[in-house]
């Protein structure tokens, strides 16, 4: 007898089925002496679409609603269904035994399985296979320690309610507001708290003031000093006339040094990746979307096997894992980091609390390399960056703290106060492994300070009295919150309780506890949902809110808006996964919620107005379409959610500008493609085909890449190497 692997995807099934010797390709699976590797393709079963409980729900009516099932139904994707029968004809083979779910180990992974197993009605005993890499050794570790497949049931049924869930609020509210008010509106148990923490921001920022600022600072014995208030050690005034005259009352002045403290500091490296720390990194820093890191992860964990599972929460690893640090540096030894890794061999490895602890690691533990060795030509640009920033902050971990002498002098001039800070690096510690690399995060700094920056200080004892050679003013104006970039976005759904109205301490408490809006797995998808639904739009790196996604925050129940609410039930899904919390209780819950979801927005007041319509017919309807800004591109929608026609106006392309190298957007009118800059560059796209073919650019990278394996390959063997080799040497 055998057993039938199930993987989640076809790259790990062919990486099981090579570990375990299995060869023979079979329709959708791979066959050995032991075991049947098949796969799934992501979901190949959901849930199914109210229109399969009855015929009338295809009709969207208000009167319909709430659709509550009283037995949810499973369906086959139509796109996959080929493969779910290749799946379903293994699981039913007489000389299968058992089934091993090898899926994302996770709860999304689980789904994935064991909606395949019950659509099939298939009985057989589960195991599972869990495991955090897909490297040739992990797999054989796996294999060695399978599971009970009856320990994950309450991770299954979690993932179900969860799925249940979205379906029952998420459908049933966009079919109830998009009937009410005639519009393409859609909401959900996260996306819609998310839109709202946008909107309060930029209510912020509309309402906010500026007001103008002063500072001073002045030269005394070659140090610069900041004039700072006594009371709060700020180094601004809003009192204009006070620096002056402070200015003016400095003028042929000494400063006497009236404090000199010397204080040893150290600094640890910033704690290892999980999924959220990681997007939020690579938005700062290469301005990589949350959706984009996610699958660029994906890739190097699947395809390049170099990193560890992404969809993680947590920053810790486990005790089981410190053993294996040094094979994971020996696979990682190369390139640039050939600088850091070879000292770290060479000494014992302390596993300390700041990056190892079992209690902080759930599912999986923080990303980090696996024990297979990195081929960094083998890497696109964009996974190099992600790998990068991974191996950086494992190898920065096992540094020492970077270590300095912070100095500070105080000074007193014209009854005033003055202060000095200077810095001296005595250990460099972890920061040499970002060499140049800036740490600092602004992102959420309020306002410019005028406090010197670290400089090089004299040696100077308290008493001394130092003349004041120049003194200057300097303004500055307070500032508005930022605007949410995708990596602040992040940051705000994963600790929503700044953002709450509500100032009750238990629902913060559960928010904490729950890390806030959605999970790491989903807040890519729910951010990338919120531009494909236009209720958010970008302007440059900053995310903005669109007038569709204010006038639905007016629409949708007060509820559904807060965090809070979508908090309390991701903590009873979390319990429903521990076994604590039964998932008839939750559901019954929600129920409960839609009924009294879609009875306040029946008996609502209030409206919806198109303020994009446009004079373009639909070429399908011929009703008035819709101007909308996405995500990287102009489009036209119709505004009849049936229809569902869109066509493309313009997009932003990678080809740059000849004048102001900015990229180009590129604008269809008619048959007609034209290249148009922001400086006012125009040029027909014919055009510039032509004239990157004039330059020599009309080679892709995919050509100079063959060229470049060809060269690999080729033998030396030019007519000046022949005849160098007939030359002896004395």
């Amino acid at each position: 007898m055998k057993s039938l692997i199930l993987a989640e995807k076809p790259s790990v099934a062919r990486d099981i089925a090579r570990v375990l010797n299995c060869r023979k390709n079979l329709s959708g699976a791979i066959e050995g002496n032991q075991y049947v590797v098949t796969w799934a393709l992501g979901h190949l079963v959901t849930l199914a679409d109210p229109e399969e409980y009855d015929k009338k729900f295809k009709e969207w009516n208000m009167s319909y609603l709430p659709m509550i099932p009283k037995k949810w139904e499973l369906i086959v994707i139509k796109q996959t269904s080929k493969q779910y029968h290749n799946v379903k004809s293994q699981l039913f083979r007489k000389d299968i035994s058992n089934i091993i779910i090898a899926t994302d180990a996770g709860r999304e992974g689980e789904l994935v399985a064991r909606w395949i197993l019950e659509k099939s009605n298939c009985q057989k005993p589960v195991k599972r296979l869990w495991i955090s890499s897909v490297t040739d050794k992990a797999i054989r570790e796996g294999f060695s320690h399978l599971k009970d497949g009856r320990e994950y049931l309450d991770l299954y049924h979690a993932a179900r309610s969860r799925a249940e869930a979205d379906w029952l609020v998420g459908i049933n509210a966009t079919r109830a507001l998009t009937c009410k008010y005639n519009a393409q509106l859609s909401c959900g148990r996260v996306q819609t708290p998310t839109l709202a923490i946008i909107a309060r921001r930029e209510e912020e920022i509309r309402a906010f003031q500026p007001q103008e600022y002063y500072g001073l600072t002045c030269t005394a014995g070659n140090v610069k000093w900041s004039w700072q208030q006594a009371k709060n050690g700020s180094t601004r005034s809003f009192q204009k006339s006070f620096i002056a005259d402070l200015q003016t009352a400095l003028k042929g002045q000494s400063l006497t040094v009236t404090e000199v403290q010397k204080t040893a500091k150290k600094t640890f490296s910033p704690a290892l990746y999980d999924l959220t720390e990681l997007q939020r990194d690579a938005n700062r820093r290469f301005g990589f979307s949350a959706k984009e890191t996610l699958n660029i992860m994906q890739r190097l964990y699947e395809n390049h096997k170099v990193l560890t599972y992404p969809r993680t929460d947590s920053r810790y690893i486990g005790t089981d894992i410190v053993p294996t640090i040094k094979e994971r540096l020996k696979a990682c030894n190369t390139g640039p980091y050939k600088k850091f890794i070879p000292q770290l061999l060479k000494m014992p490895i302390k596993a300390s609390k700041s990056f190892v602890d079992d209690k902080k690691v759930s599912d999986h533990h923080a990303i980090i390399p696996t024990e297979e060795s990195a081929l960094l030509e083998h890497l696109s640009n964009e996974e190099r960056k992600i790998y990068d920033l991974v191996v950086r902050r494992f190898i920065s971990v096992l540094y020492p703290a970077f270590e300095y002498e912070q100095t500070t002098l105080k000074g007193a001039a014209s009854g005033q106060c003055f202060i000095a800070r200077g810095k001296r690096v005595l250990i460099p510690g972890w920061k040499t492994v970002y060499e140049a690399d800036n740490f600092e995060d602004n992102e959420d700094e309020e306002e410019t300070t005028f406090q010197t920056a670290d400089q090089s200080l004299p040696s100077l004892k308290k008493g001394e009295i130092l003349p004041i050679s120049t003194s200057s003013i300097q303004t500055g104006k307070t500032k508005p919150p930022a605007r949410f970039t995708e990596a602040t976005l992040l940051t705000a759904m994963e600790n929503p309780v700044r953002y709450m109205e509500s100032d009750d301490a238990k629902a913060r408490k559960t928010l904490g506890e729950t890390g806030g809006l959605g999970t790491v797995a989903t807040r890519a998808d729910i951010i990338e949902k919120l531009f494909h639904s236009f209720l958010i739009e970008k302007k440059g790196n900053e995310i903005l809110i669109t007038s569709k996604g204010k006038q639905l925050l007016t629409l949708v129940p007060e509820d559904l808006k807060k965090p809070e609410l979508t908090a309390k039930w991701e903590m009873q899904l979390a319990d429903i996964a521990k076994g604590k919390h039964k998932e008839a209780e939750f559901l019954k819950e929600l129920q409960g919620y839609t009924n009294a979801l879609i009875d306040e927005i029946r008996s609502a007041e209030g409206s919806f107005r198109h303020d994009n319509l446009t004079n373009t017919k639909c070429p399908r309807c011929g009703k008035r379409m819709l101007s909308v800004n996405g995500k990287n591109a102009r489009l036209l929608v119709c505004q009849d959610r049936e229809c569902g026609y869109r066509e493309t106006v313009a997009r932003l392309s990678n080809a740059r500008c000849p004048n102001c190298h900015k990229k180009m957007e590129l604008i269809k009118k008619g048959d007609s493609e034209t290249f148009v800059c922001a400086c006012g560059y125009k040029e027909k796209l014919s055009a510039f085909k032509a004239r990157r073919e004039k330059e020599g650019a009309g080679v892709t990278k995919k050509d100079v890449q063959k060229y470049m394996k060809n060269q690999k390959q080729e033998a030396v063997n030019t007519a000046f190497a022949d005849a160098l080799s007939g030359i002896k040497l004395q």
